[in-house]
């Protein structure tokens, strides 16, 4: 009955064409709705990565300061005195 229905309705010119133009349409939107979510994708992914860079350069400045310190309190009194510290 569906199928009788649909081919009654289909069978008018002015109705395919209004069929074919609302299937594009369908299509355009879903397309459009696609490209918005893959790129707020995109912008979260991007965000993440700059935050990560950002805790990997503190990490990096932490671990070079690490290296510098002064390695006992005999070091330390001798950086004070000459003033490296």
């Amino acid at each position: 009955m569906i199928t009788a229905l649909f081919t009654g309705i289909a069978a008018a010119p002015w109705m395919r064409a209004a069929l074919r133009y609302g299937a594009i349409a369908i299509a355009v939107f879903l397309f459009l709705l696609l490209l918005r979510r893959s790129g707020e994708r995109a912008g979260r992914l991007a965000e993440r990565l700059e935050t990560s860079e950002k805790v990997n350069d503190v990490q990096r400045q932490m671990l070079d300061a690490a290296v510098r310190r002064p390695r006992d309190r005999d070091d330390l009194g001798d950086r004070l005195r000459d003033g490296r510290f």
